[in-house]
């Protein structure tokens, strides 16, 4: 792995399509050379872990994805959805607090009405947003970008 290449990817992971397209974006970044922590397949998911108490699965759960957070040089969030994902709201404040190199990603048209389309506290976080609410056009434009630069 080279250095500065480790990624935890904060990403909605509630529905089949939620999980679908981040595995899309997961090996997009796999092919420019990142390794990708991916928190519903990497780590646990509470909706699948059985014979645990709410306790067990919250200290598993917090404590793994803290772990790879503090093993990661970036965060990549996808930031689709009404708003964006609590879970990756504190993932994205731990690593910001941590130094490390914050990206979003957002197709979703929801939150265009509004003035600001995502929170400052969120958006004064990142380095840089990829937004196009077309998905095909924001995945080209993240691979345009991943071809001349590095996250």
């Amino acid at each position: 792995m080279n250095q500065g290449k480790r990624i935890y990817f904060a990403c909605p992971m509630f529905s089949a399509m939620e999980k679908e397209y981040s595995l899309k974006l997961e090996a997009l970044l796999c092919k420019y050379g990142y390794e990708v922590f991916v928190p519903f397949r990497d780590g646990y998911e509470a909706a699948v872990l059985e014979n645990k108490t709410e306790e067990e699965m919250v200290a598993m759960i917090f404590e793994k994805d803290l772990t790879e957070i503090k093993k990661a040089d970036i965060v990549f969030f996808l930031l689709d959805g009404r708003a964006p994902d609590e879970g990756g709201c504190v993932e994205l404040g731990m690593a910001y607090m941590l130094g490390k190199r914050c990206y979003g990603y957002k197709t979703d048209t929801r939150t265009v009405e509004m003035s600001l389309d995502l929170n400052p506290m969120i958006t004064g976080c990142m380095i840089k947003i990829f937004r196009d609410f077309d998905g095909d056009k924001n995945m080209a434009n993240l691979e345009d970008y991943l071809s001349n630069n590095a996250l």
